[in-house]
């Protein structure tokens, strides 16, 4: 019978054998979790924001809408009722569609911020691990030389 190799283990010799060391990973698994928490923050902060606005405006509609269904006694007041709520429906929706702007603005600001402190924090971890590879490779490479 053939024996079977385990490649389990040969896998695992072969992996021994190429010390890794993971705390680069592990930093850089930190600090993506950590700009994601803070773009959920934005994101969150902006939906509260967007529905507080949505939700002002829909009240507002609604006072109107009730000013515009009671009864009047002359039929000409129907259409003034009509011309004024449309009027102030363009006015509102002109307020509000401000508003959203001003909160996909305030995102948008946030989120390059958050961006750039990132891609600078990226930056200087990049920095500080090629200088220890180079450390390292400049000691072993001294290491080797000195043993001949």
């Amino acid at each position: 019978m053939a024996n079977s190799t385990d490649y389990t283990k040969m896998m695992k010799d072969m992996m021994g054998s190429f010390p890794m060391d993971t705390s680069a990973m592990q930093d850089a698994f930190k600090s993506q979790a950590a700009l994601a928490e803070k773009m959920s923050k934005v994101a969150l902060e902006a939906a509260e924001k967007s529905t507080e606005v949505s939700t002002k405006w829909t009240k507002t509609t609604l006072a109107k809408v009730g000013e515009v269904s009671s009864v009047k006694d002359d039929p000409a007041d129907y259409t003034k009722a009509m011309t004024d709520f449309a009027s102030a429906q363009a006015e509102v929706a002109a307020e509000h569609v401000a508003a959203f702007a001003e909160i996909a603005k305030k995102v948008q600001m946030d989120t390059v911020e958050l961006l750039m402190a990132a891609g600078k924090d990226l930056q200087e971890e990049t920095t500080a691990a090629v200088k220890k590879a180079t450390d390292t490779a400049t000691k072993a490479a001294k290491t080797a030389t000195t043993a001949k």
